[in-house]
């Protein structure tokens, strides 16, 4: 009986012994577990997908800040399709400084269609590293068997630089207002190695287009020392966006088609912004479009929000109103921003064109002197409350982000 008692206690001692022998390495083990977690949570990014668009540190660089002093501008004009482009980029086409080009990326657009959207980002960032480096060449991957000159360049007709001495005499380069397109018609055509003579003698270029979906496409550019890309993102009341593409809609199809692909494996996007399913194909496609618009809108946002000092140094954001109500007061802060000098003859276009009778031209894509409140609030009259609140509903936060209030339910406010 005391022997068995005896080895009871021996193997209890020795289990005792053994457990006190092994608390250090626990907990030695344990402190550097801990030490090695840590370590690796600091070193994880808090965004992953946003900071490793930015420098290896995802800190501010200055070899990206801009000398403005010393560098070429390189400026993108970044919208979608009826928030006013259009009349932002007329602006810096008037500029006798800027070489302006209106949407060169409609021709990838129009070469690969019915390709979707998303699938041509890398194409589009493609060309407009060549525009801004004045290499036009690119152009020929998509102008099939036609020559490449001054014409093929998409709105070359309101084009002042193409317009204009030395390419041609139909305008006057300093002379500020719009090219007359039927005089620019009778222009020559000029090989696109004068075109590109002429874009290397300016000191800011600027590209206008609606066919970046994606802001990150371009961080790229903006990361490249010898681009130097600035943003200048322009937004626009959501409910006064859809109300536009309702109204241009049949022009608007093929690439509504195109971004609509683009998302086509989700089921997220079979909500249709439209009021009921008696509406033709062209409207649902549009319509449907509008709700990719605001996602892209608010991924647009967060980047920026996310982004490095020297990111939003190189960022401006404008609303489309705040442009047509206070157009002298916009386009000072515009060509602050591009280093531009305004004058007095500038600050008269811009305001003219905001001053003119109607909301605008039966032709969608035509610009021209237009009723700024008109053109702000055609929405209320146009779209009915359905409408209105289905924008209201999915847009909401890029509502709130912009400023834009909900409408009180009454269209006649």
């Amino acid at each position: 009986m005391k022997r068995r008692l005896h080895k009871k206690y021996l193997v209890l001692i020795l289990a005792y012994t053994g457990l006190l022998l092994l608390i250090p390495y626990v907990l030695d083990y344990g402190d550097k577990s801990v030490h090695h977690n840590n370590k690796l949570r600091q070193q994880q990014p808090r965004c992953p997908d946003l900071e490793k668009l930015w420098d290896d540190n995802g800190n501010a660089s200055e070899q990206h800040a801009v000398n403005r002093s010393q560098t070429r501008i390189h400026i993108y004009l970044h919208a979608t399709w009826r928030t006013g482009s259009s009349f932002l980029g007329e602006l810096f086409n008037q500029h006798p400084d800027v070489f302006y080009l209106y949407e060169p990326m409609w021709h990838i657009w129009q070469a690969l269609y019915p390709g979707d959207a998303a699938s041509l980002q890398g194409a589009v960032r493609d060309m407009m590293n060549a525009l801004y480096r004045c290499d036009f060449s690119v152009l020929k991957l998509y102008a099939g068997s036609q020559n490449i000159t001054t014409s093929f360049i998409f709105g070359w007709k309101m084009n002042k630089v193409i317009c204009s001495e030395p390419l041609c005499d139909a305008h006057k380069r300093h002379d500020i207002g719009l090219v007359k397109e039927d005089q620019c018609a009778k222009c020559k055509k000029r090989d696109i190695r004068d075109l590109e003579r002429e874009c290397k003698k300016y000191p800011v270029m600027v590209i206008k287009g609606v066919r970046v979906l994606d802001l990150s496409t371009l961080v790229p550019l903006m990361k490249d020392p010898a681009i130097n890309l600035q943003i200048i993102q322009l937004f626009r009341d959501p409910r006064a966006v859809h109300n536009s593409r309702l109204k241009s809609k049949q022009a608007l199809v093929k690439e509504s088609i195109q971004v609509l692909r683009s998302k086509k494996q989700t089921d997220k996007y079979k909500r249709l912004l439209v009021p009921n399913n008696r509406v033709n194909r062209a409207e649902s496609y549009v319509s449907s479009a509008m709700e990719l618009i605001c996602d892209n809108w608010l991924s647009d946002m967060m980047l920026v929000l996310n982004a490095p000092p020297w990111v939003r140094r190189n960022y401006l954001r404008v609303r489309y109103e705040d442009l047509v109500l206070q157009p002298m007061e916009e386009l000072q802060r515009l060509f602050l921003f591009s280093n531009l000098t305004s004058s007095p003859a500038l600050d008269s276009f811009a305001l003219n064109m905001t001053h003119g009778h109607g909301y605008s031209s039966d032709k969608p894509f035509l610009i021209s002197s237009r009723d700024a409140k008109e053109a702000i609030y055609a929405w209320r009259e146009r779209l009915n409350v359905e409408q209105i609140n289905q924008v209201e509903a999915y847009c909401s936060e890029v509502m709130r982000q912009l400023g834009y209030e909900k409408n009180s339910g009454d269209k006649t406010t």
